[in-house]
């Protein structure tokens, strides 16, 4: 099924248990034409992915854009590093903001805006120790019980 504008392809949902998502911003990608169909069908993942600086410039690394079908010989490498399109202000903040101790830039969604093109959503970001994993399990599992029983109750 073809993604409309505005729709999710991709998520994310292991950075927000591994990390303290302390910022957002949407940055743009730097994507060849068999990149953006094999999106529109849903074929990525970004579960592995990270984003780091190289050269003054930011790059996507391990996320999977499985290869489109029709594209033939002309097809791309599913796991190469893509450029992000971000401004040079942004990148200068970027760059002091991972050079602090345990911080990291995580892709939380790639997504489609209003206007068509694709957009990933990018978290600066802290690890969590094991005792803060154990703790977002704990509230999960507390919400879910409250759910129950508020369903339950009616």
């Amino acid at each position: 099924m073809l993604r409309k504008n505005g729709d999710t392809v991709a998520e994310n949902r292991r950075g927000t248990f591994d990390y303290f998502i302390e910022e957002t911003l949407e940055v743009g990608l730097m994507l060849v034409g068999s990149e953006v169909k094999s999106l529109r069908e849903g074929k990525a993942s970004i579960v592995e992915a990270h984003a780091a600086e190289k050269q003054g410039i930011f790059y996507l690394f391990n996320a999977n854009i499985a290869e489109y079908l029709g594209a033939n010989r002309f097809n791309h490498e599913p796991k190469r590093p893509r450029q992000l399109l971000i401004r040079r202000r942004e990148i200068k903040r970027l760059i002091s903001a991972v050079q602090r101790k345990g911080y990291a830039l995580i892709p939380i969604a790639l997504y489609f805006n209003a206007r068509g093109l694709v957009k990933l959503k990018l978290g600066i970001a802290k690890g969590k120790k094991m005792a803060d994993k154990r703790q977002t399990m704990k509230e999960r599992d507390w919400q879910r019980q409250k759910e129950r029983t508020l369903k339950g109750a009616d």
